[in-house]
């Protein structure tokens, strides 16, 4: 299971920065995926970075904000978030997948795609 860590408070323009670690178990074998998920809405993927860290994708609307980075000799992936918009407000997971599958459309990641998912961040950003 992977716990997200990490979030907090801030004001819009600020930065914060998320990690996942695995208890347990290793990340090295794993893509990693951060999602997120207001209340009454749907889980929506942010961000995946593939096993090797060789590959990222990005949401459309994180895009050129957030960095996804992995540390797998510390079994640790990270959710460097900067330029944080009060739209970004939501409790973050992360979750692992045997790869990042990126879909078009408007959705570019599927929760159903992934598992381990742990208990999420929060991340509030006021205006």
């Amino acid at each position: 299971q992977l716990q997200a860590s990490g979030g907090g408070l801030v004001q819009a323009g600020g930065s914060l920065r998320l990690s996942c670690a695995a208890s347990g178990s290793t990340l090295d074998y794993s893509a990693i995926g951060w999602f997120r998920q207001v209340p009454g809405k749907k889980r929506e993927g942010v961000s995946c970075i593939s096993s090797n860290g060789g590959s990222t994708y990005y949401d459309d609307s994180v895009r050129g904000r957030f960095t996804i980075s992995r540390d797998n000799a510390r079994s640790t992936a990270f959710l460097q978030m900067n330029s944080l918009k009060p739209e970004d407000t939501a409790v973050y997971f992360c979750a692992a997948a045997r790869r990042c599958h990126f879909y078009s459309g408007t959705n570019h990641f599927r929760a159903a795609d992934f598992g381990s998912w742990g208990q999420g961040t929060q991340v509030t950003v006021s205006s």
